[in-house]
């Protein structure tokens, strides 16, 4: 038995004009010389048996010189008479090269193949969905009380620039960022929209503020007076929202300091405060006190900016949350994260409100294998077949956000049903199992789409079900599934 470059086996005999899988691959490099060099010397060059005219002129050759008819068709062998595999493969070569030499790929044309047919899993965006609750947000506002959309982290995973623009036209008017990097981002993408970073950067990052026209939140002199002469070094203001700490004791100017900070920072030209605001620690909890008291101190030091002759700009306070429970802390404007992407912020806010989640996680089957009673599935073999089983993978792990604490305790549809996920989820692969014994009208097969986050008929299996079962919040798995590498597509 002889072993052939291309790896197979069992091929003692080959035609002279074989073409193997190595010496393919190694003629598509741009630099062929070696290769067709190599080809010339067995007689036949690769680039000669893929050309159609060469293929023509070949088959007139052996024609005039009386060969046979089945001769003259096997040289002859055009483009169009390839396999299929082949002619899809050859639709990514550079045009006109064939009969200089070796077929070349284009890298134009190799960047054009969508990236779900590179790998088979993906996340979907819903962009109506994310029109729909900024319309429905936006409906419950007080009059003339603004929506912000809360973009960071990548839009919650569902791709910042997409959801600005899409809640932008859908009555937004501000957005808010996390960074400098993800507020660049969208101005790169011709924003335009005022961009209001929620924390306070390095002061390092101010040319980047001011070349790009992006707010930051303010909660420090140091801070605030860098960036003031920055932008009078260039003749322009330094405009800003006044962070407020009100209990949450992460970040900005306690309530009862915020007059002497103003004052302390007042006397720079330059700065302009355009907004003040806080954050709400518990606005998304059942108990009231805390969230109570927040909103009391708050309005304390906004009465306290007026009282001094400081006029707070855009006083805002509310979340998802408080923005859908308690319409009397909407005040100028409300900031709408969670909510955009169609996830309730809590059990509270479900009659309140209809929201429609836009992410969805898709996966094709990639392996199907029947298992007898007791072979195991995954790192450390945890799952043992119960036998009458057929085990699916599926391209798609922890990396990719499909988190590995849910091996054995989530499901996933396909063909509108319910399959238990088995196995420990690997870094870049997964599977579930399809039981004969119940399921036997089904018969998976390879590149069968499977839906893991999503509706599939009547079935569905939710973010905020894996978020239950992981203990953590809805926020931590969009983005665990939006950020990775999976590939995002909007529809």
């Amino acid at each position: 038995m002889t072993d052939l470059p291309n790896g197979f086996t069992g091929f003692s005999h080959r035609d002279p004009n074989f073409v193997s899988a190595g010496d393919a691959l190694r003629g598509s490099r741009y630099d062929d010389t070696p290769f067709a060099a190599r080809k010339q010397a067995q007689g036949r060059n690769l680039a000669e048996a893929w050309s159609p005219a060469a293929s023509e002129r070949a088959g007139a050759g052996v024609a005039a010189e009386g060969g046979s008819d089945a001769a003259a068709r096997g040289a002859s062998r055009s483009l169009s008479q390839l396999s299929s595999a082949a002619s899809d493969v050859l639709r990514f070569a550079e045009q006109g090269t064939a009969a200089a030499g070796a077929p070349r790929f284009d890298p134009d044309k190799l960047a054009r193949i969508p990236e779900v047919d590179r790998r088979w899993a993906w996340v979907e965006i819903d962009l109506n969905a994310i029109r729909h609750n900024a319309s429905a947000v936006k409906q419950r506002l007080n009059p003339g009380t603004r929506l912000m959309a809360v973009v960071k982290a990548d839009g919650y995973g569902h791709g910042a620039v997409q959801c600005a623009k899409t809640a932008l036209n859908s009555g937004a008017e501000y957005l808010g960022v996390a960074t400098v990097d993800e507020a660049i981002a969208l101005r790169e993408a011709y924003v335009n929209a005022p961009i209001l970073i929620l924390g306070e950067p390095p002061a390092t990052a101010i040319p980047l503020l001011l070349a790009y026209k992006i707010m930051p939140a303010i909660y420090t002199a140091e801070f605030a007076i860098r960036y003031a002469e920055a932008a009078d070094a260039f003749g322009v203001s330094a405009p800003f929202h006044l962070k407020v700490n009100t209990g949450m004791n992460r970040i900005g100017v306690r309530w009862d300091e915020v007059v002497e900070f103003a004052r302390q920072i007042s006397f720079h030209r330059a700065l302009d405060l355009v907004g003040t605001f806080t954050h709400f620690a518990t606005a998304d909890c059942p108990g009231t006190i805390d969230f109570e008291r927040q909103v009391k101190r708050f309005y304390e030091a906004v009465n306290a900016l007026r009282a001094a002759g400081i006029n707070p700009g855009i006083v805002h306070a509310a979340n998802s949350a408080a923005g859908i429970r308690y319409p009397e802390v909407q005040l100028d404007m409300v900031r709408l994260g969670i909510s955009l992407y169609g996830f309730y912020p809590c059990p509270e806010a479900y009659p309140m409100i209809d929201l429609k989640p836009a992410m969805s996680v898709k996966a094709r089957i990639t392996d199907v294998k029947t298992l007898p009673v007791g072979e195991g599935v995954s790192y450390g073999l945890n799952y043992r077949s119960p036998g009458a089983v057929k085990i699916c993978t599926m391209p798609i792990g922890y990396a990719d956000g499909f988190r590995r604490g849910l091996s054995g305790r989530t499901d996933v549809l396909l063909a509108g049903r319910r399959f238990h996920q088995v196995g420990n989820i690997c870094m870049d692969q997964s599977m579930f199992e399809v039981n004969l014994r119940q399921r036997n009208d089904l018969d998976p097969q390879i590149g069968d789409t499977v839906t893991i986050v999503g509706e599939q008929g009547e079935a569905s299996v939710t973010i905020d079900q894996m978020a239950e079962t992981l203990g953590t919040i809805q926020h931590e798995v969009a983005i665990g599934f939006g950020c990775s590498r999976l590939p995002r597509l909007y529809v």
